[in-house]
């Protein structure tokens, strides 16, 4: 079987979407091909959101907000939107989550804390159900 692809997708990819694409990536050790990506990129990612995650050891400073294209969506899996499920194309045969998560924009690493924990296990129960080995 092919390794399976999943595009995490918020609207500024600077936060949720980086967070739950780092933890993919580092959780499934390259079992699973990541992708993130935002319908309005931000400039750069969000300070608290990169904070947090250093605090958990995952250095997601080098990474860069993406604008969502059809490819990447073309090319997943499984698309997890986070608050941008009107502005991500849909194509059949995919399959869409949608995950209901606070915004860390503007908030400080105490706020982002919490939307961190709530990715991680999220991200822990997706790959769980694809396969990953831990």
């Amino acid at each position: 079987m092919e390794k399976p692809s999943v595009l995490f997708v918020c609207v500024h990819n600077a936060g949720r979407s980086q967070m739950a694409a780092a933890y993919a990536a580092h959780l499934s050790g390259g079992q699973v091909e990541v992708r993130s990506a935002g319908s309005a990129p931000a400039m750069e990612i969000n300070p608290a959101v990169r904070d947090a995650m250093a605090e958990a050891w995952i250095d997601i400073s080098a990474e860069r907000p993406k604008i969502l294209t059809t490819d990447a969506v073309e090319l997943s899996d499984i698309v997890i939107t986070m608050g941008c499920s009107d502005t991500c194309p849909v194509f059949p045969g995919k399959r869409y989550e949608d995950w209901k998560l606070e915004d860390p924009a503007g908030q400080g690493v105490e706020a982002v804390r919490p939307i961190r924990d709530e990715i991680k296990s999220r991200t822990i129960k997706l790959l769980e159900g694809l396969g990953v080995e831990f």
